[in-house]
């Protein structure tokens, strides 16, 4: 099945991948899928020297400093996972993110949990996701988004879509555009450059 957007004029493939600035000013926390978004699906599993199980994933690293900008304009960010992974947990602590892992993909009952706690309602959110186990929360959240490679279910609910796949740069794409669509982004790159230079 060919997703519609692939059929419409180019004015909404264009406005497929835009940002309008009154949604992204109200956002304040953001929910990332981990397999699919975060990373491009595969898995790779295998037996340490010791026997024991072993998996790896493959990271974009450029998307983790995407997700620290969104942290540093003082959006929350958080990972849920329908999978439980060593990877993931890894990476979540080297990005020092809040991250939670449920095996039955149940990711409504741990966002409503931080949405609680932090004072959020559901307009105030945005999720990036893939697949079927994002849907229960991607229907109910105030901004939509999708990879380029998501499932036909995702891709028809999706309020943007990125141009790259998940796992290749989507995260940092998205995260980029919400900056952009708030008037952050250049400043908060100028800051960032500016804590990196010599002699300051």
């Amino acid at each position: 099945m060919t997703h519609a957007r692939r059929t419409v004029s180019e004015s909404v493939i264009h406005a497929a991948h835009t940002i309008p600035a009154e949604v992204a000013r109200r956002i304040r926390l953001v929910v990332f899928d981990v397999d699919g978004v975060l990373t491009d699906t595969a898995i790779y599993v295998g037996r340490t020297p010791r026997g024991e199980p072993m998996e790896l994933k493959r990271f974009d690293i450029q998307d983790g400093l995407g997700l620290k900008l969104l942290e540093q304009a003082g959006i929350r960010v958080v990972l849920i996972s329908g999978r439980v992974s060593g990877a993931t947990v890894v990476r979540a602590e080297e990005l020092g993110l809040e991250m939670y892992q449920d095996g039955g993909a149940r990711k409504m009952v741990h966002l409503s949990s931080v949405m609680e706690r932090e004072g959020l309602e559901w307009h105030q959110v945005a999720m990036l996701a893939d697949d079927l186990p994002d849907l229960a929360v991607l229907r109910r959240v105030g901004l939509k988004a999708a990879v380029a490679n998501a499932q036909p279910e995702v891709l028809e609910i999706a309020d943007w879509t990125s141009h790259a796949r998940g796992g290749h740069g989507a995260a940092r794409e998205f995260a980029r555009a919400l900056l952009q669509a708030r008037g952050a982004w250049e400043a908060l790159v100028e800051r960032y450059v500016a804590e990196r230079e010599e002699d300051r």
